[in-house]
Order: structure tokens, then sequence, then C-alpha cells
């Protein structure tokens, strides 16, 4: 079962479409409707943490949750506010964007690494955010897997967990390659090795 984390977004049921066409038994909980030791006594294989309108510390249980799945080995995909929630739960900042951007499209840059592997580099995808990982106080248990031409973080993921996020929006229709980035994430949660 993979259990997915709404953070109270419209974007939230695209990403079930998503991951259920992609064979996942997905079960949606709100943000604050259990508590840490609630969801993982669920046994989910996977966990995917949805976009959402406020910041991580706002984010319900997603800071707490993020800490225990790596404990637990549990694998973790991050979106939007769920990679921002990866990088602060790590001891990264989350800062202000340069400029806010709302169904934007951006060129994302990658090193075929993990969910990105057998992707073109760049391809285009959907950005609705006014947040990001600050790559400054990115702390050494995390990397950079993808970004814009500017630098800014677009991917990023654990160097020895199956921990993984993206700023951008795969499950957005504009965007190229969701199916893809979502598949070889889940693929590599079911084998357990990062790829």
């Amino acid at each position: 079962m993979l259990l997915l984390i709404d953070n109270y977004d419209s974007f939230t049921y695209n990403l079930v479409h998503y991951l259920g066409e992609l064979g996942a038994d997905v079960q949606v909980v709100r943000n604050d409707a259990m508590s840490v030791q609630d969801a993982l006594a669920l046994k989910p294989e996977l966990i995917v943490l949805s976009p959402g309108p406020c910041d991580p510390a706002q984010a319900g249980i997603c800071i707490p949750l993020t800490k225990a799945a790596a404990a637990a080995n549990v694998p973790l995909l991050g979106v939007c506010l769920g990679h921002q929630t990866i990088g602060e739960a790590f001891g990264g900042k989350v800062i202000r964007c340069h400029e806010i951007v709302h169904g934007k499209m951006g060129a994302m840059h990658h090193a075929g690494k993990g969910m990105f592997r057998g992707l073109p580099s760049p391809f285009l995808a959907t950005r609705y955010h006014s947040l990001v990982v600050e790559r400054e106080s990115l702390p050494d248990c995390l990397e950079v897997t993808a970004w814009l031409e500017d630098g800014t973080i677009m991917g990023l993921r654990h160097r020895e967990k199956l921990i993984e996020g993206v700023q951008f929006h795969p499950e957005s229709i504009a965007s190229e390659h969701g199916h893809q980035l979502l598949k070889n994430f889940l693929d590599s949660a079911k084998s357990g090795v990062p790829a």
C-alpha cells in the first residue's frame, strides 16, 4: 500500500490518479488526520507527500513523518511542498523563491540519477511555487538531482535512503515525462535499491 499524505492541495488527486494508473494501491490521508505512529502502523510500502499551499512547518505530520520514514527505511517521495519538507526535515532551509511561479513551465536539467534515470535533459515541467530549498543550506546527506538553468533546486534525494523530492509537478498534464518519473520512483521503491 502506498500512503499519500494530502496537504490540502488540488493536485493531490492528480497524483493519486497517476499513481493508480501505474498500479499503486493508494490510501489518501490528510496531513492532520493521524499521528506519525498511526501512519507507520499502516505499514506502507511507500509514502508520498503531496503538494500544498503552506510551508513545511505548517504541513501537519510531514516533517516528523519524513524523519520517521527515513529511520524505518520506508521509501518516500515528496512533490513541491513534499520536496521542501524533505529539505527541511534533514536540516536544509526553505526560502522564498526569487519569483513566484504558478503554472509556469521550466526546463529541468538533471544528471540522470534516481527518478530521472533514462529521461532527456532538459525536459519541460510545470512549476507552482513561491518557496524553494536553499542550495547553500543543503545538508551533506542530500544531493541535488535536478535544477533550473539559474541553479534553483528542482530535485533532490537522500544519499543513503530511498527518499527523493521534486519541486515541480510531474502530475501536471503539461509536464513532460510525469508518468515515467513516478514509475522510476515506484520501481526503485519495489526493488528497495536507490537508482
